[in-house]
C-alpha cells in the first residue's frame, strides 16, 4: 500500500543526510564548467520572512538545476552583519551588538537549512568576523596606497537619529535617511572618502557591456553617475569698489552658448567665498539668513524645482568674460556645492529656476536664444549687441534655436546639432577664459561612520607625522567588546582603544575612532567566498579566476545604486591591483520583486512580516518553496496570501501518489512492457513537451510557468492511468514519466524529490547529482492535430488530421465535416492554415 506523503518525516532527515555527506561542498574542477549563483546576503536583523524565502528559493532552484546540467556550481551564503540595524536593535534589546548579531545568524542559518537551500556552508562568513574585517582593513590600506583614500572637511549629510554621517547615495529622494527615514541635515565635518570619482567614466562606459542587467538598473546607475559635457568658465571677481581683481571664480555649464544672457551670478550658501565677500558689510545679515535657512534643509529639498527660491545680494560683482559686463553676485539656496563648483552663471532666459529667481528679485531676463518661429527673431537675428534687456515671458526657453544678442555668435544655430556651444567654447579656450570640461554628478564615497558596530578604520593620527596607516602586520585593528552602546558610547569614548603609538615615529598618537560604512564590507564579499578560509591572503587569484565573475546575481532593486555601484568600483580597483582579471563582478542580474502584505513591503517596522515557520510546520518546506515560486514571476511584486498553499500541498500529494503507485505497478509486473496505443503516445509526447518547457522556463526565470507545466504533466499522467486498464498500461512509460517528473521537481521540491528517487523508485545516489532529463524535440512533436473548420467565419466543426497531411487532403476532410452547411451553395474561397484551421466562404 502506498504510504502517505509526509514532509515532516522526510525533510529534516534528508537535510541531515546532505550535510553529513557534504553534498553541496564544492571545489574547483577544471573538467566541469563553473557557474557562480549568488543571492545578496542578508542582514541578520531577526528571523527570516517570506521576502527572504522567495529570494533564496529562486537562487536555489537555479543552483540545483545547473548542478544537474553538469556545472560545478558555487552557491554560498553569509551575513552582512555590521551596521546600524544591528546596533540599534541591540540598544533596544539592551544587549551587545555582537551577541545579538550572532544569535540572529544562528537562527537564520537554522531557517535556511530547514528550507533545504543548497549552500556550501564551508564557505559561510559574517562581515563582523575578525578574519573577514581584517581583510576589509587591508583593502582600505591598499586603496590608500593607490591614492584612492582621502580625509577632508566638507559639508556632509548628517542623520540626527542615527547620529552618523551618510553617503549621498544613502539619502533618499525625499531628503531622508535610507535607514530610519529621519530628515537629513548638512554639517561641516572632516571625514574619510573613497575616490570613486576616479572611476566615474569607466563605471559609466562599462554599463554598455552588461547585457544581462535590467535596463532599469543600468539607467539608474547612469543617471546617478551623471556625466555632463560643457565648459568651465572663469569669471573675474571685483573688489568692493567694483574694480576687477586677479581672483577668478570658475563655473561649469552645459550651455556656454548662453553666456551672453548671464545677468547675475550665484554662489551656494556653503561656498567658501561667501563669508569673505560680505564680512563687515551691510550685506552680511541678509546673506547670513539665507545661509542659516539653507543649512536646515536637505539638498533634495533645496533642489526641488517647485519651491520658492531664496537669495541675497552680496554687494559684489564678477566680470563676464565674453562681453566684459559686470554682473551682481548673489547667494541662492537652490545652488548646491555637491554639483559643479558651487557657483552658477545665472541665465534666466534659458533656465527655469534662474527665471523664477530673477522674477522674485527683479533681476533682468535678456533673451539670447530664440526658437526659429519667434516673431522677435527677425529683429534680433542680426543684433550683436544687446537691444532687449528684459522679456515678458511666462517661463524660460531651454530648447534649440538661434543665438541672438550674442556678439560675434549672433545668428548661429544652437541646441542639438547646432554650432553655438562648440564655437563659444573654442572662443573661451582661445582667450584663456575657459575650457571644454566633463562633469559628473557622482561624488566621492563618504565612508566614515560615527558608530561603534563597524569595521575600524586602520589609521593613526600622529601630531608629528600626520595621518599614518596601520601596518599590514598589525591588522586587524580589533573592535573592542567593552563598549556600552546603550549609554551612547562609541570608540571615541574609550582611551584604551584610541591611545596608541605612531607606527612611523613611535611617538604618542591617537587611533582613528570612526568605523567604515557597512557597504565597504558588502562590496567584495562575493570574492571572499571563492577562498573563504584563506588566512594568508585575501583570496587565491587562481580560485577567483575559476569562479568569478558571478554568473547570476539575485537581489532587490533597492540596491541598484548603493551596493551594485560600490561593488563595481571595488572590482575595478582589484583589477588594477592584479587581484582579478575582469572589470565587472556580476554578469547577469535578476532584481526579484517584493513580497507585500496589505499592500506594503514586508518589514519588521511595519509589523506585517509573515514568518515561514508556521507554514513549514503545517505543510513542509517543499510546499512553501513551490507555492511562493508559483504565485508570480520572480521579477514581479506579489501580494502574500495563504489561500493557495494548501492547494500546492495537495498537488505534491498527487505527484507522490502517482510516482509511488507507478513504482508498485512496475515492481508487481502488472501491465505490458511497452505499448504503442494512442494514449501512451500522447503521454510520452506530453512528457517531452514538459521537459522542454521546464528547461526553457528555468533558463528564463519563468519558474511559475515551469511549475504549471509540471502540474499539466501530472494531470496527463493521471488521465492515462484512468483511461487505460491496469493490465494494459505501459510500464516502461510509467517508469519514465515517474523518473522524469521527479527529476524536474528536484530543484523546486528537493526533499520530496530525493525521497521519491531513492526510497520509492530505488535509484542509486542523490537525485541532485543525476543528470537533468534530456529534451527530445521530435518526441514532443504531435502526430495528429485538431483543426477548426469555419464556414463564413463561424466555427462549424473540428477535425483531427495527421500533422503531415497534404493541404488538399486537409481541405477535403474539412469539407466533408461541414457538408450540411455548404450543400447547394457556391464555394467562393477556401483558406487552409496548416495545423490550425480551415476557413470556407460560400454564398
Amino acid at each position: 500500500m502506498t504510504r502517505k506523503y509526509d514532509p515532516h518525516q522526510i525533510e529534516t532527515r534528508w537535510q541531515e543526510s546532505w550535510e553529513r555527506d557534504g553534498l553541496y561542498s564544492v571545489a574547483e574542477d577544471p573538467s566541469r564548467p563553473a557557474y557562480y549563483v549568488l543571492e545578496m546576503f542578508p542582514y541578520p536583523s531577526g528571523d527570516i520572512h517570506m521576502g527572504h524565502v522567495r529570494n533564496y528559493t529562486i537562487g536555489d532552484v537555479l543552483a540545483r538545476h545547473l548542478t544537474m546540467t553538469g556545472h560545478q556550481v558555487l552557491h554560498p551564503i553569509g551575513w552582512d552583519a555590521f551596521g546600524l540595524p544591528a546596533e540599534n536593535a541591540a540598544i533596544k534589546s539592551d544587549s551587545h551588538p555582537a551577541e545579538w548579531t550572532y544569535a540572529n545568524i544562528d537562527r537564520q542559518k537554522a531557517s535556511f537549512k530547514r528550507m533545504g537551500f543548497s549552500y556550501d556552508w564551508d564557505r559561510s562568513l559574517a562581515t563582523c568576523d575578525e578574519e573577514y574585517y581584517r581583510w576589509g582593513q587591508w583593502i582600505f590600506i591598499k586603496f590608500w596606497e593607490r591614492g584612492l583614500v582621502e580625509r577632508k572637511s566638507s559639508p556632509v549629510n548628517w542623520c540626527p537619529s542615527c547620529k552618523t554621517v551618510l553617503a549621498n547615495e544613502q539619502v533618499l529622494g525625499e531628503g531622508v535617511c535610507w535607514r530610519c527615514k529621519s530628515t537629513v541635515e548638512k554639517r561641516e565635518l572632516e571625514q574619510w572618502y573613497f575616490k570613486i570619482t576616479d572611476y566615474a567614466q569607466e563605471l559609466l562606459d562599462d554599463l554598455d557591456g552588461l547585457p544581462g542587467w535590467p535596463e532599469r538598473v543600468k539607467t539608474m546607475q547612469a543617471n546617478w553617475i551623471g556625466r555632463s559635457e560643457g565648459a568651465e568658465v572663469d569669471f573675474t571677481l571685483c573688489d568692493a569698489a567694483g574694480e576687477p581683481t586677479e581672483e577668478r571664480i570658475t563655473v561649469f555649464t552645459t550651455r556656454p552658448d548662453t553666456l551672453f544672457g548671464c545677468s547675475f551670478f550665484l554662489l551656494a550658501p556653503e561656498h567658501p567665498l561667501v563669508h569673505d565677500l560680505v564680512h563687515g558689510t551691510e550685506y552680511a545679515a541678509p546673506v547670513r539668513e539665507v545661509v542659516e535657512a539653507a543649512a536646515k534643509e536637505t539638498a533634495v529639498e533645496r533642489a526641488m524645482g517647485d519651491r520658492e527660491k531664496r537669495g541675497a545680494f552680496t554687494g559684489r560683482f564678477v566680470v563676464n568674460p565674453v562681453n566684459g559686463e559686470k554682473v551682481p553676485v548673489w547667494v541662492a539656496d537652490y545652488v548646491l556645492m555637491d554639483y559643479g563648483t558651487g557657483a552658477v552663471m545665472a541665465v534666466p532666459c534659458g533656465d527655469q529656476r534662474d527665471f523664477e529667481f530673477a522674477r522674485t528679485y527683479g533681476l533682468p531676463v535678456p533673451p539670447v536664444v530664440l526658437p526659429e518661429d519667434d516673431p522677435a527673431l527677425e529683429t534680433l537675428r542680426t543684433a550683436a549687441d544687446r537691444v532687449i534687456d528684459d522679456v515678458e515671458w511666462e517661463c524660460a526657453y531651454d530648447g534649440p534655436g538661434i543665438m541672438v544678442q550674442s556678439g560675434p555668435f549672433t545668428g548661429m544655430p544652437t541646441g542639438k546639432g547646432g554650432t553655438g556651444v562648440a564655437a563659444v567654447t573654442r572662443w573661451l579656450e582661445d582667450h584663456g577664459s575657459g575650457r571644454f570640461s566633463i562633469n559628473f554628478r557622482l561624488r566621492d564615497w563618504l565612508i566614515s561612520r560615527q558608530r561603534y558596530w563597524g569595521n575600524p578604520i586602520p589609521a593613526v593620527h600622529c601630531p608629528a607625522c600626520g595621518l599614518v596607516p596601520v601596518p599590514e602586520a598589525d591588522l586587524p585593528v580589533r573592535l573592542p567588546r567593552e563598549v556600552d552602546i546603550t549609554k551612547g558610547e562609541t570608540l571615541a569614548d574609550h582611551p584604551e582603544f584610541y591611545e596608541t603609538s605612531c607606527p612611523s615615529c613611535a611617538g604618542p598618537a591617537r587611533r582613528e575612532t570612526d568605523t567604515m560604512d557597512t557597504f565597504t564590507c558588502s562590496s567584495w564579499y562575493y570574492l571572499r567566498y571563492c577562498d573563504a578560509r584563506n588566512a594568508e591572503e585575501i583570496w587565491d587569484v587562481d580560485k577567483a579566476r575559476y569562479w568569478m565573475p558571478v554568473d547570476q546575481y539575485i537581489g532587490g532593486i533597492e540596491h541598484a545604486i548603493l551596493h551594485l555601484l560600490y561593488s563595481r568600483f571595488f572590482t575595478k580597483v582589484f583589477r588594477d591591483m592584479g587581484l582579478v582579471d575582469f572589470a565587472e563582478p556580476f554578469t547577469n542580474l535578476l532584481t526579484q520583486g517584493m513580497v507585500k502584505k496589505d499592500g506594503e513591503v514586508m518589514s519588521k517596522s511595519k509589523g506585517n512580516v509573515v514568518a515561514p515557520e508556521e507554514m513549514i510546520a503545517e505543510y513542509g518546506a517543499d510546499a512553501l518553496r513551490a507555492y511562493i515560486l508559483f504565485m508570480a514571476p520572480p521579477d514581479k511584486d506579489l501580494e502574500w496570501s495563504f489561500d493557495g498553499l494548501e492547494g500546492m500541498f495537495r498537488w505534491l500529494g498527487r505527484v507522490w501518489r502517482f510516482v509511488s503507485d507507478s513504482a508498485e505497478e512496475i515492481s508487481g509486473g502488472c501491465g505490458v512492457a511497452a505499448s504503442g496505443d494512442p494514449a501512451a503516445k500522447a503521454l510520452h509526447r506530453e512528457m517531452h513537451r514538459v521537459i522542454g518547457k521546464v528547461t526553457d522556463d528555468i533558463a528564463r526565470f519563468n519558474l511559475n510557468t515551469a511549475l504549471a507545466a509540471m502540474m499539466e504533466l501530472t494531470n496527463a499522467a493521471y488521465d492515462y492511468r484512468n483511461a487505460v486498464d491496469p493490465g494494459a498500461r505501459d510500464l516502461a512509460l510509467l517508469g519514465e514519466v515517474a523518473e522524469n517528473l521527479t527529476l524536474l521537481l528536484a530543484p523546486f521540491v528537493p526533499h520530496m524529490a530525493e525521497e521519491l528517487w531513492v526510497e520509492v523508485l530505488g535509484k542509486p545516489g542523490s537525485v541532485h547529482r543525476h543528470p537533468w532529463p534530456a529534451f527530445d524535440a521530435s518526441a514532443a512533436a504531435a502526430d495528429e492535430v485538431e483543426i477548426v473548420v469555419q464556414v463564413n467565419g463561424k466555427v462549424r466543426a473540428r477535425a483531427t488530421v495527421a500533422v503531415d497531411l497534404a493541404e488538399e487532403d486537409v481541405l477535403a476532410i474539412a469539407l466533408s465535416e461541414v457538408s450540411e452547411h455548404t450543400e447547394g451553395r457556391e464555394l467562393v474561397k477556401t483558406v487552409v492554415v496548416p495545423g490550425k484551421l480551415v476557413n470556407i466562404v460560400v454564398r
